[in-house]
């Protein structure tokens, strides 16, 4: 199986399944000197792994990293991190009844038409729980860009048809309530749809933003490796994204240009600066100095306890049950996962800017 590595200047590969002896992730590139302890990675799994809320799966999994690898007395060694974690409270017999059915929203007929074999125990390789991995090096790209000042904020911006008023804005309120969203009335409202789904055997979906502070203009390339494409690519990898959008987004195909392009202005102090935000922070591909803001949408957990409709792989149709520990919403956790991609993007294209002009070449080696 290809596809498992990502990023060029700071990479990481990640491995293991759902319900296998543990899985970790392999990262390259990161530089010596960055401060990295175990806890500084485990306070994000801790925003990650499931069990803690009633809108979360129950399976009670530590999730306790363990740093193999490029680690020494508290600093990076710039030889690769090798990250693992144990599964300790797998169930695969949970599966054993859906292993020759297609469950609907789930990737199970089209895996078993690309390999002709898949790990049906919580799907294996394509679970959710891969996004562990991507979590603990996520951690290591934030340290990095804390050492540049770039603070990553992401939270739940909508679940279902209730969205939060930006006027309620609280950036404490994240880490408050379940739902990770910055308004404790939405939030309120969301939790009373959640239970009336949950009610129902059924899911819902929502949408998750991210800010990004402090990030420096010069960022990406012009043609491929534009940063607002490298930033899509990084999270449509998470399975349960469907949509994404920079700046206004989709909402800019309804504004005039006059309305839709961001004005310039120097302030009194000579500093550039912009009275609108719409390209939100990258135009041409390349960032422009100020906040990246865009928009992930996940899509309703698939494995529902309603009945539904699908086939199984001996050509019959069939009606499904889809029983097992499930989360009504994968939203909330995951936001963490979305911060998590995002600081990996960044730190390799900031990697990347250096190796852009042969002054900021000449300036690393002090010529």
């Amino acid at each position: 199986m290809s596809g498992s590595i990502f990023g060029k200047n700071f990479s990481i590969a990640t491995w293991g399944e759902s319900h296998g002896k543990g899985l970790g992730v392999v990262v390259d590139g990161c530089p010596a000197g960055v401060p990295l302890t175990i806890e500084d990675i485990q306070k994000d799994l801790d925003r990650r792994k499931p069990g803690q809320s009633p809108f979360s799966s129950p399976r009670k999994e530590n999730d306790q990293v363990d740093i193999l690898s490029g680690v020494f007395e508290g600093y990076t060694t710039g030889t690769p991190i090798s990250l693992v974690l144990y599964n300790t409270n797998q169930r695969p017999y949970d599966y054993t009844e859906i292993s020759k059915i297609y469950r609907p929203g789930h990737s199970d007929y089209s895996y078993n038409q690309k390999y002709g074999f898949r790990d049906y125990r919580g799907g294996g390789r394509s679970s959710g729980r891969e996004t562990a991995a991507r979590v603990a090096a996520g951690a290591i790209a934030k340290k990095i860009l804390a050492e540049f000042g770039i603070q990553i904020t992401t939270y739940t911006l909508s679940i279902g048809d209730v969205e939060i008023d930006k006027n309620n804005f609280d950036r404490e309120e994240i880490s408050r309530n379940f739902l990770a969203m910055p308004d404790k009335e939405a939030a309120a409202r969301a939790e009373a749809l959640l239970h009336q789904r949950k009610e129902a055997e059924d899911s819902a979906g929502g949408v998750v933003e991210c800010i990004v502070d402090g990030m420096p203009a010069g960022l990406g390339e012009p043609v491929f490796e534009k940063l607002d494409a490298a930033l899509a690519r990084a999270i449509f990898s998470i399975g349960a994204i469907k949509g994404f959008e920079v700046g206004s987004g989709f909402n800019a195909s309804k504004n005039p240009g006059s309305v839709n392009n961001d004005n310039y202005r120097y302030d009194d102090e000579g500093n550039l600066t912009k009275l609108t935000n719409h390209a939100g922070g990258i135009v041409g591909g390349i960032s422009d100095g100020f906040p990246i803001i865009f928009r992930a949408a996940f899509k309703p957990t698939p494995s529902i306890h309603a009945t539904q409709k699908t086939v199984d792989i001996e050509g019959n149709n069939v009606e499904v049950q889809i029983d097992g520990r499930h989360d009504p919403i994968i939203v909330p956790r995951g936001v963490i996962v979305v911060e998590a991609m995002t600081a990996i993007t960044l730190v390799d294209y900031l990697f990347q800017r250096v190796l852009s002009r042969i002054d900021l070449i000449k300036k690393a080696y002090r010529f």
